[in-house]
């Protein structure tokens, strides 16, 4: 058997492959999004059954194929079981992972948003901090790492507050990305703005945001 390769990364999707197997998607730190082959983890006791979910979060042990990876072990640090008992939160989570895996390639390092995606889902488990803050804030920071923020508009007024917020999250580290809220009103001006980014810098339909709003009454 070849040598393995062990990568830090997060399940972003799991798809169920026959009887027993699973097709993951993983965002790796070192080598960007790669598809992972996981044989039995769909079998109650496979040791890979939980460690292969979406939002899980850890060590790797890869094999290379010729058109996708084999898993060979697991350390898991991170499950996010919190979020399996919020179902808004969950959702969230799940519209973050879909827009992680549109802009991340295969064969590129994805360190930055691999830790984007770890301390959004970090955040969700904070009720201080709205989700739909949350929200805003990790959408536009997505956008400063692609290279694609297109900056604070000039094409309508914004109140001072949202201004600071959007130069926070172009200009701040992770650490420090989810240390503040603001009032409604001030996420409300927020969310009219990522609107504005979406359609100006993606131009891709995410189904997860469609079921995240369905689930929260949008």
């Amino acid at each position: 058997m070849s040598d393995y390769i062990e990568m830090t990364g997060m399940v972003l999707k799991a798809t169920p492959v026959s009887d027993n197997d699973k097709r993951i998607v993983l965002l790796t730190a070192e080598r960007g999004k790669v598809t992972v082959f996981a044989r039995g983890a769909r079998k109650p006791t496979s040791r890979f059954m939980a460690a292969t979910n979406p939002l899980c979060m850890g060590r790797f042990k890869l094999f290379e194929g010729k058109n996708a990876y084999n898993l060979g072990d697991t350390q898991i640090d991170h499950y996010f079981e919190q979020l399996r008992d919020d179902f808004e939160s969950a959702m969230y989570g799940m519209y973050f992972a879909d827009m992680i895996d549109y802009f991340c390639r295969e064969n590129l390092s994805a360190a930055d948003e691999l830790n984007l995606l770890y301390v959004s889902l970090k955040a969700l488990l904070r009720e201080e901090i709205p989700n739909r803050l949350i929200r805003c804030v990790f959408e536009m920071k997505l956008l400063v790492f692609e290279g694609i923020f297109p900056g604070i508009t000039t094409e309508r007024k914004l109140s001072d507050t949202a201004r600071h917020v959007i130069t926070h999250c172009m200009e701040s580290p992770l650490k420090s990305l989810y240390s503040f809220t603001v009032s409604s009103d001030v996420i409300a001006e927020l969310e009219l703005e990522c609107e504005h980014y979406a359609k100006r810098c993606i131009g891709h339909h995410f189904q997860s945001l469609d079921i995240l709003k369905t689930a929260i009454g949008e």
